[in-house]
């Protein structure tokens, strides 16, 4: 039964990063419904405030993820062990990432414009574990025949190429492509030929004295900022929740 699993459902080696990733997800889901009952007052749910002090979640998170990695590295990528290890890791990396903007900013945003930060990290590590489960690597690969140690030269290239384009799409402000581009080339290389964003160190360095292109590029940013901005916070609104309104500042009469 073991064997066929791993011959057909499972890539040998991939079993782990599976179940790491089925326990990122679950664990992501578990404490944003736990959250928002805590934020309705609903449920027997509460904040963990010893002494008055606020234990986010992220910090077993990183208990969690530390004992997960090293536990990894030390039983390899099969096994009972690197199994158990691998569940660990998912579930402290969950319990981290719904925190990142906490992280990021150092400060308590969980419930404002900035912690949709989180959501967006969260489903882009996804994307990006989905995608690896769904390909190969191909510099990783054991027992390769003499036409494929042949083609590791041009497979070796291709990868320094890609890796080209990736800088040039960071450098244009377009990080999600970039990241996506890491495991998908024809990402990285329209990221690359696309107009930087107007706020990017590209646009800084090569649009400063090309007005034309300046304006071309705002534009551009504009147009598909408000073409995807509201279709976004839709998609985080609704796996992450609505983050708190800000009241408005009272007028002040003349």
């Amino acid at each position: 039964m073991g064997n066929w699993w791993h011959t057909n459902i499972v890539e040998p080696g991939k079993l782990p990063l599976l179940l790491a990733l089925a326990a990122f997800v679950l664990t992501f889901a578990i404490t944003r419904t736990i959250t928002r009952m805590i934020r309705a007052g609903k449920g027997p749910f509460r904040n963990i405030t010893p002494g008055g002090v606020h234990i986010h979640h992220v910090v077993p998170g990183v208990v969690l993820t530390v004992i997960g990695g090293f536990g990894a590295v030390a039983s390899g990528r099969q096994g009972i062990a690197a199994g158990v290890c691998a569940v660990i890791f998912g579930v402290g990396a969950g319990l981290v990432l719904d925190e990142f903007a906490l992280i990021l900013h150092l400060d308590d945003v969980y419930w404002t414009e900035e912690g949709r930060q989180s959501v967006e990290v969260v489903v882009l590590t996804v994307s990006l574990v989905v995608l690896v489960l769904a390909g190969f690597s191909p510099l990783g690969v054991d027992d390769v025949s003499e036409d494929e140690q042949q083609g590791r030269l041009s497979v070796i290239t291709s990868y320094a190429v890609n890796f080209c384009f990736v800088l040039i799409a960071l450098f244009k402000g377009k990080t999600r492509m970039a990241l996506l581009g890491t495991l998908v080339p024809f990402v990285a290389l329209i990221g690359a030929l696309r107009l930087a964003r107007p706020t990017s160190p590209w646009a800084k360095r090569f649009y400063r004295n090309r007005h034309r292109a300046r304006s071309r590029a705002v534009l551009r940013a504009y147009h598909h900022d408000v073409r995807w901005a509201g279709p976004r916070r839709k998609f985080q609104d609704l796996i992450g929740g609505a983050p708190d309104r800000v009241p408005l500042p009272p007028s002040r009469k003349p």
